[in-house]
C-alpha cells in the first residue's frame, strides 16, 4: 500500500509517504518554499497544497501520483460546525471549509495524475493521534492530543490497543489550551501560531502570581474535558507591541499561563491513565511541543513511558494521516517511526557539484567530524549539513548552527547570528550514556521534547546552554543512529573535557531551517559562521571570502 499523507488546511502544509505501514519519507512544505510555516494559519491560505514536498516525496520513492493507493487529508469537513456555533469568531472560516471540500480537486491539480477520488478525509485529531500512537517504540499505549483547533474540537484523549484507536474523551471548542496559549502569545507582542516557543522561554523569567486567576478559566472539569477560554489578557499585563521591550508583568503572565497549562495537563494525564491504565503515554498536538510541560508529565504523572512525536504540531498530522489509512487498509500495525530524519539528503559527490558550482574553495578533510571538533574547541561557530533533513521544528544533528558550551557568552553570541531574543535558550547535544552524569530527566531524548535539570557541578562549566532556571533542553545522541555525531562529540571531549555541544537550528529569524545545499551556502555566506561542515566538505570563512 502507497499511501501519501497531506496537512494543508491550517499552518505548517506538510506530505509524508508511508509504504507497506512503513514511513518512507516526511518533509515541510516551508523547507522547499522557504516560507515560515509554509503560510499563514488564515482561512485565504486554506486552498494551498503542499505541493513540492508532496511532489519530492513521491520522487523520493519512485512513485507517480497515478500509482499511489490513497491520498490522506488530515481535515474532515463532514465533521465541521459554523465556526460561531462553537464559540470562535471568525467570519471566514466557510471559506475555510469550502476549501477542505475542494481539497480533492486541488490536489489533483496540484499532482497531475491523481485521482481526487482517492483522497480520503482523516479527522484532524485522528490523525495527530496516529502521528504518536503508532509511530512510538510502544505498540499498546494511551494517547493525549492537545491543539489550537480540529473540526469542532481541541482534544482527544484515547488509547491504543492491537493498533487501533478508541477514544475516550474529547474537548469540544471553543475551550482550547492552543487556542489561549496562541492569545497569550499575540498579547505579548509575538507571532501568533508561531512563536508560541517564545512565550514558554520567556515564563522562565517571571513568577507566576496570576495562577489564582487564570484558574477560575482555566481548570479541568473531572470527566477528562477541561475548560480554556475567555481570559482578559489586558486585565492581568498590559499589551506589548512587537519590537517593545519585555517586562516583569510580561514575563509573569507567561509564567502564570504556562503554570496553569502544567496543572491542567497532568490532570488530563492522571484521568486518562485511570481509564486507559497503559504504561506508555504518546502525545502530538501543538501543545506537545510544550518540553517544559512534557517534563512535569514525564516526572510527576503515572505513566512508566512518555514518548513525544517529534513533528507534534500540524505538520506531523500528514504522517498520522497515512498512518491512519495504512493500518485500516492492511489491517496491520505501522512500523514504528525510524527517526526524524525523514526530508531531503544529497551524496557527496552532489555536494561537490553544488560546491565547484558556486566556485567556493572548500577542503575534503580526512574525518569531518574530527575537524568539526577542532574548530569547536578553538571557539569557532559551526553550521552543520549533515545527512537527510529533520521532520519537524527541531534541529536534530542534520541541520545545526554548533558551538562551545563552556563559553556563557556564546549564548548571545549565537542568538546575535540569528537575530534572535536574548532571553531564548540554546540547546546540548549529549551522547545519550553521558548524558545521565550531568542532566537529570527522561532519558534518552533524541528528539529535543523535553527539558533536564542540570547537574549543580556542570553548570559553571557548561554555561552557555544553562537557562536561567538552571534547566537544559537536551538532545541525547546513540552511536548507532548518528554515528557521525557521535564521533565529533567524542572528538570534541578529547580536546575540551566537555561531552556537551551547543545544538540550534541552522537558520536565521524570520527564516526556515536550511534544507539544501543552496541554502546552507547562503545561511553561511550571509551570517558571521566560521565554518560550515557539509557532507565530508569544510568551507571556512576566510578563505571562501578571500
Amino acid at each position: 500500500m502507497r499511501i501519501l499523507g497531506i496537512n494543508a488546511l491550517f499552518h505548517d502544509p506538510a506530505a509524508a509517504l508511508v509504504v507497506d505501514g512503513r514511513t518512507v519519507a516526511a518533509a515541510e512544505e516551508e523547507r522547499f518554499s522557504r516560507r515560515k510555516h509554509g503560510k499563514r494559519p488564515v482561512p485565504f491560505s486554506a486552498w494551498e497544497m503542499p505541493e513540492l514536498s508532496a511532489r519530492w516525496c513521491l520522487e523520493h520513492a519512485g512513485i507517480r501520483p497515478e500509482e499511489l493507493d490513497a491520498v490522506a487529508y488530515s481535515f474532515d469537513p463532514r465533521l465541521a460546525r459554523p465556526a460561531r456555533d462553537m464559540g470562535l469568531d471568525d467570519p471566514w472560516d466557510p471559506l475555510r471549509l469550502e476549501y477542505a471540500r475542494r481539497a480533492p480537486e486541488f490536489l489533483a491539480e496540484a499532482l497531475p495524475g491523481l485521482d481526487p477520488d482517492q483522497v480520503v478525509s482523516v479527522p484532524h485529531h485522528v490523525a495527530h493521534a496516529a502521528s504518536a500512537g503508532p509511530a512510538s517504540p510502544h505498540p499498546d499505549n494511551d494517547v493525549l492530543v492537545l491543539d489550537g483547533r480540529g473540526e469542532c474540537a481541541s482534544h482527544l484523549a484515547g488509547r491504543y490497543r492491537d493498533g487501533k484507536l478508541d477514544t475516550l474523551a474529547t474537548q469540544a471548542l471553543p475551550h482550547s489550551l492552543g487556542l489561549v496559549y496562541e492569545e497569550l502569545t499575540e498579547h505579548l507582542g509575538f507571532l501568533r501560531s508561531s512563536d508560541e516557543y517564545k512565550v514558554m522561554a520567556l515564563a522562565s523569567y517571571g513568577t507566576p502570581r496570576h495562577l489564582d486567576r487564570l484558574r477560575e478559566h482555566i481548570h479541568a472539569t473531572g470527566d477528562g474535558g477541561f475548560r480554556a477560554h475567555g481570559v482578559d489578557w489586558a486585565a492581568l499585563a498590559p499589551p506589548r507591541a512587537g519590537g517593545e521591550d519585555w517586562t516583569r508583568d510580561h514575563a509573569d503572565l507567561a509564567a502564570s499561563t504556562q503554570a496553569v497549562l502544567e496543572e491542567l495537563l497532568l490532570e488530563l494525564v492522571h484521568w486518562l491513565h485511570g481509564e486507559a491504565q497503559g504504561e506508555a503515554l504518546t502525545m502530538a498536538g501543538g501543545v506537545a511541543l510544550n518540553c517544559v510541560a512534557n517534563s512535569k508529565i514525564a516526572a510527576r504523572g503515572p505513566y512508566r513511558h512518555v514518548w513525544v512525536q517529534p513533528a507534534a504540531g500540524d505538520a506531523g498530522t500528514a504522517l498520522g494521516g497515512a498512518l491512519h489509512l495504512a493500518a485500516a487498509q492492511e489491517g496491520t500495525a505501522p512500523e514504528p517511526l525510524p527517526g526524524a530524519d525523514l526530508g531531503r539528503g544529497w551524496s557527496d559527490d552532489e555536494i561537490r557539484a553544488w560546491l565547484e558550482t558556486a566556485a567556493i574553495p572548500y577542503e575534503e578533510p580526512d574525518d569531518i567530524a574530527e575537524t568539526v571538533a577542532g574548530e569547536l574547541a578553538r571557539d569557532g561557530i559551526v553550521a552543520w549539513f549533515q545527512g537527510r533533513s529533520e521532520f519537524g521544528p527541531r534541529a536534530l544533528g542534520h541541520r545545526s548552527l554548533m558551538a562551545h558550551p563552556g563559553r556563557a557568552e556564546n549564548l548571545e553570541r549565537l542568538n546575535h547570528v540569528k537575530g534572535r531574543e536574548e532571553f531564548r535558550p540554546v540547546a546540548p547535544m549529549v551522547l545519550a550514556d553521558r548524558a545521565p552524569d550531568i542532566f537529570t530527566g527522561p532519558v534518552p531524548s533524541p528528539y529535543m521534547l523535553f527539558v533536564h535539570d542540570v547537574a549543580a557541578a556542570w553548570r559553571d562549566r557548561i554555561p552557555a546552554v544553562v537557562h536561567v532556571d538552571g534547566t537544559a533542553r537536551i538532545q541525547t545522541v546513540e552511536e548507532r543512529r548518528e554515528p557521525l555525531v557521535a564521533r565529533m562529540l567524542a572528538a570534541f571531549e578529547r580536546r575540551t573535557g566537555l561531552p556537551v555541544v551547543v545544538n540550534t537550528s541552522l537558520n536565521t529569524a524570520g527564516r526556515p531551517m536550511v534544507d539544501d545545499p543552496r541554502d546552507a551556502l547562503e545561511c553561511f555566506g550571509s551570517a558571521p559562521v566560521d565554518l560550515l561542515a557539509i557532507g565530508p566538505f569544510a568551507v571556512r570563512r576566510g578563505r571562501m571570502f578571500a
